[in-house]
């Protein structure tokens, strides 16, 4: 995802609505992600599909990442010994 340009990249709600193709137009020339404001303060961003999907899956990894670590910090963990058996019943039972 590219950075926002505080120059062109924030627009309020107003200006926004009465130009919504020539800001998705931008959108998919730039790769710039829209800021768009309502009464002074950010009220919502437009993003690329492609830049949507690549925060929910950073946001997915580093949410399983943290329940490992808190697994492992808690405890929950097994050795290499336990995970082999385990799969090898199941494979017998399967």
């Amino acid at each position: 995802m590219k950075n926002i340009s505080v120059a062109n990249d924030i627009v309020p709600i107003a200006e926004f609505k009465t130009s919504i193709s020539k800001w998705f137009n931008n959108l998919q020339n730039t790769g710039h992600p829209l800021v768009i404001t309502q009464n002074g303060k950010p009220a919502g961003v437009l993003l690329s599909p492609q830049d949507y999907d690549e925060l929910v899956y950073r946001k997915s990894f580093l949410d399983s990442v943290a329940r490992g670590i808190g697994d492992a910090d808690n405890g929950r963990t097994y050795r290499a010994e336990e995970i082999k058996e385990a799969l090898r019943l199941r494979k017998k039972k399967g």
